[in-house]
């Protein structure tokens, strides 16, 4: 392939299909963290939102493409329908990053063109040139998507893909849109496509896939052994129903087994030229913030990024690891940014002193998070004997980033035990400095706190998920709260920590109930692309 990189460009859609999980709604500062991470991450394209989907999407990829995107950054990517108005938008959120694309996408498969789209194959054929064609002319860089391309007639989209690179897609992309496919297949098809479309040499061929039978990552795999050069993943796997291939899990194993995949790049077995430009060592810390932000929690045994990942129960597996780690660890827990330092940072130490480990662990705060971090650092250290890094990290994702302050938390204070009825008293202050306090009862402390609080915010919700973990081990170890409540058929989150974990559960309450309340205001419900009014409409490709 002449425009082949020759290397595997990662694609991240965490904040546009990503954020289409149940429950991962995000606000413009949330996405503008996250993005900024997946910059440091070396992520070669963000697709930073659908513009045409919400005032709210709009806002946010081009504050993205403002912020983020940069001559030596990220491409900044916007989604849009094959339709003019959904180019136009997607070309004007967009335009303020200096490398940018425009990705339009449009189904291929008979079953959505009779039961989605109501459209002819021949419809199909007159669309996409002149989508794709249009969109060129607004931007330099197009990619086009044939939406549940693994579902189509393999001669109709070669036909397809072949028109979309003559009228200008540098691009073409291969979405399992519903997680059907399997790995011989997939690669299979990727090997069609360059073998039965002529100008398949003037294109990058990239893949997007879902996770419905646990295959997506097989999938890509199989692909970019069969000439795929771009990846369209995750962080943590995180999207619609079962999620997509997880950025993480793709590129460690192009890691640790890239003397098995450089010879389908023309290399030698043994070449230590990476496979692609991710900063592995950014890995743990973009999950965790996805994780925070998003209110998703990763699941212990998850690869790479899960607890478990580097815990060895059996003593079998143990003694092995005691005498050589090769024995049973694949990974080097440090290659993932994972590390168990402590710091030699307590109640006497200085802002300074705070702000340079901070700095080390790759968090660039304004004066304002500084001073915020630093006093939560400081009463943290007041409780707790042994300060880590985890701890930090805990203290800048619970401090920093968090939705708009209608609500501040002033007191919590909880009885109970075994002969006491659970009682909780909340004082919360309101935009206009109001102080309310209210007192109830219920079957735990965090129910009764809850109680109060809903006592106090006229928002009807109702709570679909407590969680609480343990940031590090010990009996003074913070304990990190994931909150989620359902507000008119969508999903909010909040997320908090501190060593008492009741004062963790409430303040996580009051977060998710700040963030349903700042997102309601600012756009309205419903926000997902659904409330766009249209039969091509799609949230995922």
């Amino acid at each position: 392939m002449a425009k082949d990189p020759g290397r595997v460009l990662i694609f991240d859609t965490t904040l546009r299909d990503g954020e289409q999980s149940p429950g991962a709604s995000l606000n413009l500062e949330e996405k503008l963290a996250i993005a900024q991470q997946l910059a440091r991450l070396g992520v070669d394209v963000i697709e930073a939102g659908f513009p045409f989907a919400s005032h709210g999407d709009f806002t946010a990829v081009q504050k993205i493409a403002e912020v983020v995107g940069g001559e030596e950054g990220p491409i900044i990517c916007g989604l849009s329908r094959a339709s003019k108005a959904d180019i136009k938008s997607c070309a004007e959120a967009i335009g303020p990053a200096p490398r940018k694309r425009i990705h339009t996408f449009i189904a291929t498969s008979d079953i959505h063109l009779e039961h989605k789209l109501r459209k002819s194959r021949a419809d199909i054929l007159e669309i996409v040139p002149e989508m794709v064609q249009y969109a060129k002319n607004l931007v330099d860089d197009v990619e086009f998507s044939c939406e549940d391309a693994a579902r189509s007639d393999p001669d109709f989209l070669y036909q397809v893909i072949q028109l979309a690179i003559k009228a200008g897609a540098g691009t073409i992309n291969i979405p399992d849109t519903v997680g059907y496919t399997t790995p011989s297949e997939f690669g299979g098809l990727i090997i069609g496509i360059n073998k039965n479309v002529s100008n398949i040499d003037e294109a990058i061929l990239s893949v997007h896939g879902h996770n419905d039978l646990g295959l997506a990552v097989a999938n890509f795999l199989e692909a970019i052994k069969n000439g795929a050069r771009q990846v369209e993943c995750t962080i943590n796997g995180i999207g619609e129903r079962a999620g997509n291939a997880a950025l993480e899990e793709l590129v460690m194993g192009l890691h640790v087994r890239r003397r098995y995949f450089n010879p389908f790049f023309g290399r030698e077995p043994d070449s230590p030229t990476p496979l692609t430009a991710i900063r592995t060592e950014e890995i743990t810390k973009t999950s965790r913030l996805v994780s925070n932000l998003t209110g998703m929690i990763v699941q212990p045994n998850k690869a790479i990024v899960g607890a478990n990942a580097f815990a060895h129960e059996s003593g079998i597996h143990q003694d092995g690891v005691l005498k050589n780690r090769l024995t049973y660890e694949i990974v080097d827990a440090k290659t993932i940014g994972l590390s168990d330092n402590k710091i030699s940072l307590g109640k006497l130490s200085g802002r300074s002193a705070v702000r340079a480990r901070l700095e080390e662990l790759g968090y660039d705060l304004s004066r304002e998070d500084l001073n915020d971090a630093f006093a939560r650092f400081k009463d943290l250290a007041d409780r707790k004997r042994e300060i880590t890094d985890r701890d930090l990290e805990a203290i800048v994702s619970e401090q920093v980033q968090q939705p708009e302050a209608f609500f501040q938390l002033r007191l919590v204070q909880v009885s109970c035990g075994t002969t006491l009825k659970p009682t909780a008293t909340v004082s919360l202050i309101d935009q206009d400095g109001t102080e309310k306090t209210a007192v109830s009862l219920g079957t735990g402390p965090v129910d009764a706190v809850v109680r109060a609080l809903d006592s106090l915010v006229d928002i009807p919700n109702e709570l679909i998920e407590f969680s609480v973990k343990s940031v590090t081990e010990g009996i003074d170890a913070l304990g990190e709260v994931t909150i989620r409540l359902r507000h008119e058929n969508k999903l909010f989150s909040g997320h908090s920590a501190d060593t008492d974990v009741v004062v963790a559960a409430a303040q996580a309450y009051v977060n998710a109930l700040n963030r349903l309340k700042s997102i309601k205001g600012k756009y309205g419900l419903p926000l997902q692309v659904d409330s766009v009014n249209s039969a091509q409409t799609s949230k995922s490709i």
